[in-house]
């Protein structure tokens, strides 16, 4: 049985892989920024040019939803590393975030 995905052991993994390798040189909060915003490009090159239809299909395609989570990965794999090398807890930020969105934008 596998065990339960975990945010900060996923950042954990993420910083030994680096390490492994010799990158942490490299993961500077600017290379980390620049690499997430690359990889948030290739991710809506995938929805380019599809009309609104097939965006909500691309799921369906077996090459496309490949392409798609590959490309959520990378982006998230980038914000999880520059959260860890800034210090920042991604899930703190979200909470503290969506209650100042729910203070501003009340529902009707």
């Amino acid at each position: 049985m596998t065990e339960p995905l975990d945010m900060a052991k996923l950042q954990r993994r993420l910083a030994d892989f680096a390490a492994a390798r010799d990158w942490q040189q490299y993961h500077t909060p600017k290379n980390l920024v620049a690499a997430l915003s690359v990889e948030a490009s290739e991710l809506v090159e995938i929805f380019q040019w599809l009309t609104p239809e097939e965006s909500a299909r691309v799921m369906d395609d077996p090459d496309s939803a490949h392409r798609v989570t590959d490309e959520i990965a990378d982006v998230l794999a980038y914000l999880l590393q520059l959260c860890e090398v800034l210090g920042v807890d991604p899930l703190t930020a979200l909470a503290a975030k969506m209650d100042r969105n729910e203070r501003r934008f009340p529902a009707p």
